[in-house]
């Protein structure tokens, strides 16, 4: 099993930053490799993704979301794969990502892009992407703020954690509260292939 960790500084508020993780079917824009994510349920998203011309398409579940703080994810099936992301406030105008993720390469070209730490330099790319992302925009271009995970569950919400739209949200929109989540969909960290 192979671990990767990366950090990246983000302008904008944490707040943002999270909600824009949020948003799956934004992530070819930033991540290198993923073709498509489609959100299936609350926990679960379908992803395509193509690397060193390898294609795959698997299922990944969220574990664990924490508005504003974490999200945990695991792959379903092959390639096996798990990972956090987490959220800290560095000011009122900007916060740190941190990416973790633990993956296990699979034949002959997967072990070989591990040991010459392709993955981790494209992991290294995809968080500077996304910083480039949504700096570019100024905010986020959506947001879902519901929480998943066993104290997650109705009754077991966090402190603050209304599940009420992200500000500027409109009924019927993507970010909206009780929307489908393929519209909003939970975050999750990009997988790694």
């Amino acid at each position: 099993m192979s671990t990767i960790e990366n950090t990246v500084d983000v302008d904008v508020p944490i707040r943002a930053a999270y909600n824009q993780w949020t948003q799956f079917e934004s992530f070819p824009e930033f991540m290198e490799g993923v073709e498509s994510v489609k959100q299936l349920d609350d926990r679960r998203t379908h992803w395509v993704v193509e690397i060193a011309g390898v294609r795959r398409e698997f299922d990944a579940e969220i574990t664990e979301q924490n508005p504003d703080h974490r999200i945990e994810w695991r792959s379903l099936e092959r390639p096996r794969q798990s990972g956090t992301v987490t959220f800290e406030t560095l000011g009122a105008g900007s916060c740190r990502v941190t990416l973790r993720m633990e993956y296990d390469p699979e034949g002959f070209t997967e072990t070989m892009g591990d040991a010459l730490q392709i993955v981790r330099m494209r992991v290294k790319g995809d968080l500077g992407r996304f910083k480039e992302f949504i700096e570019s925009r100024g905010g986020e271009t959506g947001g879902w703020r519901g929480s998943v995970g066993d104290r997650h569950e109705p009754g077991g919400t966090l402190p603050g954690d209304t599940g009420l739209p992200a500000p500027g949200a409109t009924p019927g929109m993507p970010g909206a509260h009780g929307n489908p989540r393929h519209d909003d969909g939970p975050p999750l960290t990009p997988p790694v292939v």
